[in-house]
């Protein structure tokens, strides 16, 4: 074996031990959560669910498989002993025949009534998870903006999609163990009622033991939960690897600088930590097993000596040696599938709590009880920071401070400045996607938070830095709509205006043209400027009263950035507009400019009395400029 491969194995074990340490005290430091909701709580909010989506029949099949069950189960008692009665009180073969065909008879019937039931009841269920898969993405895509950047809010979406995601998960499965329940329940009752002659003591034995084997199986099942955040974190973290790995937008990077280590070793921490905690459930579950199994043994062992005894003292005939001997060992797996039940129905609990508590989840911003704003094209509305300070949660260093600034109905306003200057984050503040940590946003001079947030997004269109199309045509990408209510006259006017018409008319399928290749084979795959130009359209098709446009020409060649700023003024016809850009040769055309620099304000003014000032704009723009004609020179020499 070569020295570089002992290495490597070396250094594999190192990163493993440090992982598993790193583990074990996570572990330890976890501390148990409480949930929100009980299991009975989350039952009847399913069935609550089911009635309000009119998926009654649900739950009445649910009863009728609980009826069907316990007559499969009586059945099963009773055929035995009849038989052997029949034989012992010497009656006839016709009678004993019609006995047996009479048991037979009901077990074919009940076995037919209840698949007939089971498949039924099936849709129903499905019907119950889709919609409820539908709560927790409309919760997603609409939930206040900053809940989508909180940790917290996105380990409990990722674990309500945990119970929602196959027929298996606790938001379908639970209807089968509430079936089940009810069925124990029931049947435990019949039973213990037809065991009540016997000895009092053997019936404690069973129920005892049955009670001790439910707490340490409960025990065993809260696990997953009180570690749910941790395997949350750890599944995105691996899920993030896999992603950058296996995706081809990534491919480039990958190769090029070499980072494969890098998620190597992101991967096998958040491995190490997901094995080390469940190695530490698998210890807990043989534990469980192993308690289990010499509960099982006790209760059993004890209830049959018990009736083999009753039976060499003549006690009990036999048939009722074999009924009782039956019932005693179906009376054990009531018992015992009732705790087993309730238990396998708090696991699936907790998940329904995540879910409910992922719906509930506070929102930051008013929505339905906000007070209503219409959004019209032409109207005059100012935009209005006072003394506005930012700063994001569970940080030290305020982004924005002080802040004094309005937007005048129409006005035309540039926002420049360094990287990491907050530029981005004060065209959030005025979208209000967030809220100031001091201050206050003003629409024509009302507080924006007495608004309904989501009525008060209507007033902007926007093009930020960060944009994607979705699997739809061009026609609908630009539109934003999948109801076909679309006016292709504007599509056509918006897509010239952002300067992408010549492009979809050179497409066999002009503005039909399908977009996004993982969905359909069929689809094209624009350029970087290209889709950018496409949000544009789609900013300008929404035709709001407020324009922002975040780095608009980042991805456009040099003569498409210059067609842009001539039409600039024609698409910003009639409303106010936010222009952010790092190009101050791209903001002369705007009516006003605002340096940030150092979370506040450093200067302002137009482009002409921003030069003649002399501070850090014209600083930033000799350079720029400087630049540019350097740059050019060298490519002249060069040609």
């Amino acid at each position: 074996m070569s020295r570089i491969a002992l290495f490597m194995i070396c250094c594999d074990r190192k990163t493993k031990r440090e992982g598993n340490t790193l583990a074990k005290e996570k572990i330890k430091k976890e501390k148990p959560k409480k949930p929100k909701y009980n299991m009975w709580q989350n039952s009847c909010w399913m069935i609550g669910t089911a009635w309000k989506i009119k998926e009654k029949k649900v739950i009445f099949l649910c009863l009728a498989q609980v009826i069907i069950a316990l007559g499969q189960s009586l059945v099963l008692l009773f055929i035995s002993p009849a038989v052997i009665s029949a034989v012992e009180t010497q009656k006839s073969l016709t009678y004993l025949l019609v006995t047996i065909l009479v048991f037979i008879g009901a077990r074919m019937l009940l076995n037919c009534a209840n698949s007939y039931v089971g498949e039924n009841a099936l849709y129903g269920r499905i019907t119950i998870r889709s919609y409820i898969i539908g709560l927790i993405c409309g919760k997603m895509m609409t939930t206040s903006y900053p809940n989508t950047e909180k940790k917290e809010f996105r380990d409990l979406a990722n674990s309500a999609s945990g119970a929602t995601n196959n027929n298996r998960a606790a938001t379908e499965a639970i209807w089968n163990t509430l079936v089940q329940l009810l069925k124990n329940v029931l049947g435990f009752a019949i039973y213990l009622a037809m065991l009540s002659r016997l000895d009092f003591w053997v019936v404690a034995v069973v129920l005892a033991t049955s009670i001790v084997g439910f707490f340490v199986n409960k025990k065993v099942g809260g696990f997953g939960y009180r570690h749910r955040t941790e395997f949350s974190e750890q599944g995105r973290r691996m899920d993030y690897v896999n992603t950058v790995g296996s995706g081809s937008e990534y491919a480039k990077d990958l190769r090029i600088f070499g980072i494969k280590p890098w998620l190597t070793e992101i991967y096998d921490k958040a491995q190490n930590l997901t094995l080390a905690l469940k190695r530490k459930e698998q210890n807990v579950n043989m534990i469980s097993s192993v308690s289990d199994i010499v509960l099982t043994f006790l209760r059993n062992g004890i209830a049959y000596a018990y009736l083999i005894n009753m039976a060499l003292k003549g006690n009990l005939s036999a048939a009722e040696f074999v009924l009782y001997f039956s019932a005693f060992g179906s009376f054990t797996n009531w018992v015992r599938w009732i705790f087993g039940n309730v238990n396998t129905l708090h696991r699936q609990s907790l998940d329904i709590s995540t879910v409910r508590e992922m719906l509930e989840y506070p929102e930051i911003f008013r929505f339905e009880d906000g007070e209503p704003l219409t959004a019209d094209p032409r109207g005059k509305y100012e935009i209005k920071l006072e003394n506005v300070t930012f700063r994001y949660p569970e940080t030290e260093r305020d982004v924005l401070k002080n802040i004094n600034l309005t937007l005048h109905p129409g006005e035309k306003l540039a926002v420049v400045g360094m990287n990491g200057a907050g530029k981005t984050t004060l065209v959030r503040l005025i979208c209000g996607f967030y809220d100031p940590t001091e201050g206050r946003v003003l629409l024509n001079g009302e507080d924006i938070r007495k608004y309904n947030r989501r009525d008060y997004y209507k007033l902007f269109s926007a093009v930020f830095q960060n944009f994607d199309v979705i699997a739809a045509t061009i026609a609908q990408n630009i539109a934003q709509d999948m109801d076909g209510n679309i006016d292709m006259d504007a599509v056509r006017s918006c897509a010239d205006k952002a300067g992408l018409c010549e492009k979809i008319e050179s497409l066999p399928e002009k503005y039909d043209t399908k977009l996004v290749r993982d969905v359909y084979e069929e689809a094209i795959a624009l350029s970087g400027g290209e889709t950018q130009r496409l949000m544009l359209a789609r900013a300008l098709y929404k035709n709001a009263p407020m324009l922002i446009l975040d780095e608009p020409t980042a991805a456009l060649d040099p003569i498409a950035e210059a067609d842009m700023y001539k039409k600039y003024n024609a698409m910003a016809e009639g409303r106010s507009s936010i222009y952010i850009s790092h190009r101050l040769a791209s903001t002369r055309f705007c009516d006003r400019i605002i340096l940030l620099d150092g979370s506040v304000i450093a200067e302002e003014g137009t482009h002409d009395e921003l030069m003649a000032l002399g501070g850090k704009y014209k600083e930033f723009f000799d350079v720029q400029s400087k630049y540019y004609k350097d740059g050019g020179k060298e490519n002249e020499e060069e040609n």
